[in-house]
């Protein structure tokens, strides 16, 4: 795969970079992948303790002369981000840091959204305030057209970054893919395990169909889609055809050496709250463009609305409506209090111009 190393280099070389999830598996992979461009500092925002230490460890040992900056923290809370924020004063954020297990987040909707919509807008509001030039959100497949809590979550997420980009002198920048292959949770080490116990294989359903992307390459990705953006953009990752998930078993099967159905059953178990079948790249809306990059599409519609003059005064997007959010708006702030401007339903605001079409069930936050 073909990288403009140098745009890459001139964006991230000698910068403050913050990762936020950095130890997760896009995050972990994103902070090895920034390292070989040498930043001034990388700055590890993660809340859980063994992910960090895990990637710290890592990168100690493979870049032992570039300064790391750990920092165990929640993105919901407010006064750790602000103090992260104003001690590093990064250039560049790498936003990663998002619940994604479908059904488990099912079961728990107040966390989905107080994590990825309320937590998001924290960092984004601070790199706003705090002069960060470039913010890249790492976001999902399942925002399109989403059917589960999870999928709606990032979906508000993506439609708050775009709406900061209009008002702000940061750079705010979303890139979307599929699956990763071997990240925690994902299918490939589930399935592996079960083969390793004797069977059976458990797939939800014989027509169930994802994208996937090496982690690796989805870093790379990121990292160039974010040196391309000018704000606002929701790129697209080109994740080639989708795969049917029983298919991608048989192979798992066959390569550990064993026939499926005969030697290993293959079990369909019934698809979980909040699955599709197949996932989408785009909402219809979105007439999606290639970029310079063969690996990198962009909604065309999107960026050109994007990139109109904003109608919208900064206070539109960052101050509450008079009389709107009640009880409920008080209950989203109580979970995860806002930064420096609270609002009430900003995202919704900008939801009919930005193609979201599936306004999620309101939910009492947990406290």
């Amino acid at each position: 795969m073909v990288l403009d190393t140098e745009a890459i280099g001139g964006s991230l070389t000698g910068r403050v970079v913050m990762v936020t999830g950095a130890g997760g598996s896009i995050g972990s992979e994103l902070c090895r992948q920034v390292s070989r461009f040498r930043p001034k500092r990388l700055v590890l925002v993660e809340q859980a303790e063994n992910g960090l230490f895990h990637i710290e460890r890592a990168l100690r040992a493979e870049h032992g002369d570039i300064a790391l900056a750990p920092h165990v923290a929640d993105i919901c809370d407010t006064k750790r981000l602000e103090t992260i924020f104003a001690t590093e004063r990064p250039h560049v954020v790498f936003h990663a840091a998002a619940h994604k297990h479908v059904p488990l987040m099912e079961a728990n909707p107040g966390e989905a959204i107080k994590n990825n919509v309320f937590g998001t807008r924290k960092v984004a509001d601070l790199s706003d305030r705090f002069g960060v030039e470039k913010f890249v959100m790492v976001s999902t497949d399942k925002a399109v057209n989403p059917t589960s809590i999870m999928g709606v979550s990032k979906r508000v997420a993506e439609i708050y970054v775009q709406s900061r980009a209009q008002v702000s002198n940061t750079q705010y920048v979303t890139v979307r893919f599929g699956n990763v292959l071997g990240s925690a949770g994902s299918v490939v080490p589930l399935f592996t395990e079960q083969i390793a116990k004797g069977g059976p294989v458990n797939v939800t359903h014989p027509e169930m169909q994802r994208y996937f992307m090496t982690i690796p390459e989805a870093c790379q990705l990121v990292m160039q889609a974010g040196v391309m953006g000018e704000g606002g953009e929701i790129f697209i990752l080109d994740m080639g055809e989708p795969v049917k998930i029983v298919d991608l078993a048989r192979d798992l099967i066959r390569l550990s050496g064993f026939d499926p159905d005969r030697d290993i059953e293959i079990k369909f178990t019934g698809m979980r709250p909040g699955e599709k079948l197949f996932e989408e790249i785009a909402v219809d809306e979105e007439n999606v463009d290639k970029t310079k990059h063969p690996k990198i599409w962009l909604p065309g519609r999107v960026s050109h609305m994007l990139r109109r003059s904003s109608a919208r005064s900064p206070s539109c997007i960052a101050s509450p409506t008079p009389g709107r959010g009640g009880a409920q708006a008080r209950a989203q702030e109580a979970s995860c209090p806002s930064t420096s401007h609270p609002t009430s339903d900003p995202i919704l605001e900008a939801a009919p111009e930005s193609g979201f079409r599936h306004r999620p069930t309101p939910v009492a936050l947990a406290n």
